[in-house]
């Protein structure tokens, strides 16, 4: 498939996502991001958009930005990432190993400010407000575009909290519990700096 037959589709999925996404509701818990009932299969809406002529479309082109990718030693991988709607609004999405979702939809595509809120809140959810499940323990690698390490570091202090993946992060440093066994933070920025590698 040529570029130019690719930027095409691509501008026919993303025509169609921002309609869907005039149907996302806001939630006080969630402002100023707005989430659909349900997470939204990506691939259904590649479906809606572009029926038979899908063949070769390559979903991975609707990608502007990815925020976080994790990796595991069994070869899972987990990503969150944003697509920039023709309306400079984004859409946040996770991928697996199965499938992608579309989670929520806020802010305009500039700056940092609402892909900060969408991942806090993941985290302090483990996705529950966004309709999926986050588990698992500690991964072996992590990228992400966001520089702010003291970020990263409150991020996966929240995740790995609330998802109870402690002793996987303290079984993957080589000195855990550096401040007497009691600040989780530290045992996570020894692992943060083992894992995290150059930016998405």
């Amino acid at each position: 498939m040529s570029a130019v037959a690719q930027r095409q589709l691509r501008m026919r999925v993303l025509e169609t996502l921002e309609q869907r996404a005039k149907g996302f509701r806001s939630r006080e818990e969630l402002w100023p991001l707005r989430v659909p009932p349900e997470p939204l299969r990506l691939h259904d809406v590649v479906d809606e958009a572009l029926g038979d002529d899908r063949t070769g479309f390559d979903e991975r082109t609707l990608r502007a930005r990815t925020l976080l990718h994790l990796s595991w030693n069994d070869g899972a991988e987990w990503d969150a990432w944003a697509i920039a709607l023709p309306s400079k609004a984004k859409l946040y999405c996770d991928t697996d190993d199965e499938e992608t979702r579309v989670l929520a939809s806020g802010g305009r595509n500039e700056g940092e400010e609402s892909d900060r809120v969408f991942l806090q809140l993941l985290a302090e959810s483990a996705g529950e407000l966004f309709g999926i499940e986050m588990s698992g323990g500690a991964p072996a690698r992590v990228r992400s575009s966001i520089t702010d390490r003291d970020f990263l570091v409150e991020f996966f202090v929240n995740l790995f909290e609330v998802t109870g993946a402690e002793a996987s992060v303290r079984a993957a440093i080589a000195d855990p519990a550096r401040a007497g066994g009691h600040d989780f933070q530290l045992d996570v920025e020894d692992w943060l700096a083992l894992t995290l590698k150059p930016s998405c």
